[in-house]
């Protein structure tokens, strides 16, 4: 990867490589949830989530499949205040709620304005309220609604990249300075912010998204903002699939989504959240998904680090075949062989100096015992844990 594509990438480009658009209903939302979340009082607290029906985001960013649940016209007024309370009445009580439109919260496009005071008076229960928008479009009409309402008001920003070179190819129609002047005014105006940041976008290898995502957590709290949310990125809108079948992107792995959220907690600069939805798309390995899924959850929700999961995925299959054959050699080799090229590859693998080389062999033992492939495990374990 890091290599880049001969023909532009513009939005004519990504529009024609789109498949069609799911039915929506205008008169409700399209999705709603009710869900955990650690909060800015420093407790995890219920939050409730709406994904409004509206017209699509003019700006059609390359990894952007949120266009497949919009409109192609803007929705009629009322329409929005419609949705919101057509979802609060389904919903348990929540003390937050986030309202995603798959877009721009302040396009007249999408949110009619004249709506903006129904929208209000429905909100007036909730203590926050986290809203998306493009930096182009955070302006006056957001400190208009701000005046407006009941809870504080927080606004979501695409930083995805600070990846120059990449950034300038998601069709975002944004800079980094783009960025840092609408969360200055957002902050300048008592509106708290949070960033969205992709892990591994396209053109990147996944040692370079680790790394670019860091950076990118290192930049959006330096520029002011209230917590981060890593959105590992996905194929599924056409173009992004054209990049994967060229070459050009692949899915980030799950363990770089734990490295990426690890760091950021580590800063402990503000909450640094995982995005979780499909979690299933970025693991290769049957054995540790459910474990790992959970650890990310208890990371969003604690904001502390757990102990990592051990499995034997974590080196790969290459490292787990030099496992295997110090077993085999401290099983079956002749004793004069077995013990020089035993201590051979166990130096090889202790120059890879992981404790979790240890665990791989011990399981791999302990599940060959299991289906009695190998007698006798209990001197051959602690062989493997001395030559690691």
């Amino acid at each position: 990867m890091s290599s880049y594509p001969d023909f532009m990438i513009d939005g004519r480009w990504i529009l024609s490589h789109r498949g069609g658009k799911n039915p929506v209903d205008t008169s409700i939302p399209y999705a709603w949830l009710h869900e955990k979340e650690y909060c800015a009082s420093g407790k995890v607290e219920d939050v409730a989530t709406i994904f409004l029906t509206n017209r699509e985001c003019p700006y059609h960013c390359l990894m952007c499949d949120l266009w497949k649940n919009t409109t192609d016209h803007t929705v009629q007024a009322g329409t929005i205040p419609q949705q919101i309370r057509y979802a609060l009445d389904r919903m348990p009580p929540a003390k937050h709620l986030k309202l995603y439109n798959s877009g721009n919260f302040f396009d007249t496009q999408a949110i009619p304005e004249q709506d903006y005071e129904t929208i209000a008076a429905l909100l007036e229960p909730f203590e926050t309220l986290v809203v998306e928008n493009h930096p182009k479009q955070t302006g006056d009409r957001c400190l208009r609604f701000n005046e407006m309402i009941t809870p504080r008001l927080e606004v979501a920003v695409g930083l995805e990249t600070v990846q120059p070179d990449v950034l300038s190819k998601l069709n975002k129609k944004m800079t980094l300075d783009d960025f840092t002047n609408a969360i200055a005014f957002l902050e300048k105006n008592g509106i708290q912010s949070r960033a969205f940041i992709l892990l591994k976008p396209p053109f990147m290898t996944e040692e370079e998204g680790i790394h670019w995502a860091n950076e990118s957590i290192d930049f959006a709290f330096q520029t002011g903002v209230r917590a981060c949310s890593v959105i590992p990125t996905r194929a599924g809108n056409g173009a992004m699939d054209f990049l994967e079948q060229n070459g050009f992107f692949a899915p980030p792995k799950i363990q770089s989504l734990e490295e990426v959220l690890e760091y950021g907690l580590e800063m402990k600069a503000g909450p640094v959240y995982a995005d979780l939805w499909d979690i299933e798309l970025f693991s290769t390995c049957d054995h540790c998904l459910v474990q790992r899924k959970a650890r990310l959850q208890k990371m969003n929700l604690s904001q502390k680090i757990p102990e990592p999961v051990r499995c034997t995925c974590n080196f790969g299959r290459s490292i787990l075949t030099f496992l295997l054959a110090i077993l085999l050699i401290s099983f079956i080799g002749p004793e004069d062989n077995s013990q020089s090229e035993t201590i051979k590859i166990g130096m090889m693998i202790t120059s890879l100096s992981h404790q979790s080389a240890c665990d791989a062999a011990e399981l791999a033992i302990r599940e060959a015992n299991e289906q009695g492939g190998f007698p006798g495990s209990s001197g051959s374990m602690a062989r493997s844990r001395e030559l690691a």
